[in-house]
């Protein structure tokens, strides 16, 4: 049982003791104990699901566009500005940027095909041919890939060409465009999203802490009662 629900029962059995109990202090105890814990409840429970014939209920899902507005919003402002990509390309800076799993990724079968028509369109062309044409260097594809590869890895892991990549990433325009393609990555998974899923997300963040407004709701409405029952 959550928090809400034990607090209005204990509100209920207020009222119930207190009727049956004819006790007008804890009949009244209990009965603004009751509204105050039933109408807090009711306000959680509207800030997340339509209610029918309440104006103003499920503001979640209704202001669904303006939350996900406000987190691209937080985000571009707070985490991806140009003072912490600088911060994050200085830090960078001091060690090697690992390029390894980009460089394994790329298909260099187009270089090897190039090198392969540029040594057929060549002088050695007629002689390539007397021993089977391009189709004789065909086997050496891969070595020369993989060789390939190699080369590129460790020239992306020198001191020159981090420093060189460093210095143009930190250029104004490539800034921008980082930040640009920064914002159409967030706006692509932001649209990903329904108005169901956040609801989700901010109910199961946020619902738990706002279950103590019904238990302070009905402490103070019994509070409240209790004072009320006193001076009458």
């Amino acid at each position: 049982m959550n928090k809400s629900v034990i607090t209005n029962f204990l509100a209920a059995a207020l009222v119930l003791g207190g009727y049956l109990g004819q006790s007008p202090l804890v009949l009244t105890i209990g009965l603004f104990a009751l509204s105050g814990a039933v109408t807090n409840w009711l306000a959680v429970h509207m800030l997340f699901n339509k209610v029918p014939g309440l104006y103003g209920s499920g503001v979640v899902p209704l202001r669904f566009e303006e939350f996900k507005a406000g987190i691209k919003h937080l985000m571009m402002s707070q985490f991806f500005t140009q003072e912490n990509i600088d911060r994050f390309l200085t830090n960078k800076s001091s060690q090697a940027i690992d390029l390894t799993p980009v460089i394994e990724k790329v298909d260099l079968a187009p270089a090897f095909d190039a090198l392969i028509s540029t040594v057929a369109q060549s002088s050695l062309g007629g002689m390539l041919a007397m021993f089977g044409g391009t189709d004789a260097l065909l086997p050496l594809k891969e070595p020369f890939i993989e060789k390939i590869k190699l080369s590129l890895v460790e020239l992306s892991q020198s001191e020159e060409f981090n420093r060189i990549l460093i210095n143009e990433l930190e250029q104004p325009k490539v800034m921008a465009d980082m930040r640009l393609k920064v914002a159409d990555i967030v706006e692509q998974r932001l649209d990903e999203l329904t108005p169901e899923m956040v609801k989700d997300i901010i109910e199961e963040m946020i619902k738990t802490h706002l279950g103590w407004l019904v238990v302070w709701g009905g402490v103070f409405g019994g509070i409240i009662g209790a004072v009320a029952a006193l001076i009458s």
